[in-house]
């Protein structure tokens, strides 16, 4: 056997079934939730309860990583978006036209993060040009939070359906 087909048998191009994309695919929400703005969420538990320098910390966390993002979006916005457009683009007709399982899988994977890479940005402006902190912040980071997951909640269900579809579809051993 040659190093391709022990690297396309070592990792199965058939992703839906796949045990390997199911934990890529719940690690990869739990994380995307976790990490609210690039801040991770258990610092605004720990700014609520304790205050003081945790609430401090918090803002100071939140405030980077809104001004690193928006200064990422101020100089290459135009060009991100275009390269995430052409990349989703490709995907999903590798996926859905050429019926790439592959594609398909990457696909739904990066259209929700894509979602979710607007909201964030969104909310970051929001966060910036309001000059939100204490509860008012920690209340949108909760609300952000809150979307993310049901666009991760929605993300999955979808994934599964397609998943199940395509398993019954072409067999899972064909």
């Amino acid at each position: 056997m040659d190093w391709t087909g022990l690297v396309f048998e070592t990792i199965d191009m058939r992703s839906f079934s796949n045990l390997w994309f199911w934990i890529v695919l719940a690690v990869f929400w739990s994380t995307t939730s976790h990490w609210v703005l690039g801040v991770p969420f258990d610092m605004v538990g720990r700014a609520r309860k304790q205050g003081g320098q945790a609430a401090q910390d918090l803002e100071d966390m939140v405030r980077i990583q809104v001004n690193r993002r928006l200064f990422i979006v101020e100089q290459a916005g135009l060009w991100l978006v275009a390269l995430v457009a052409a990349v989703l683009a490709m995907l999903a007709s590798l996926g859905f036209w050429y019926d790439i399982e592959l594609a398909q899988a990457l696909f739904l994977l990066g259209f929700p993060m894509s979602l979710v890479g607007l909201l964030s940005i969104a909310t970051a402006e929001r966060i910036r040009e309001r000059g939100l902190s204490g509860e008012t912040l920690w209340r949108k980071l909760t609300v952000h939070r809150f979307w993310v997951q049901v666009i991760g909640m929605v993300s999955i269900f979808v994934t599964a359906l397609w998943g199940m579809y395509q398993n019954l579809a072409h067999g899972v051993l064909g």
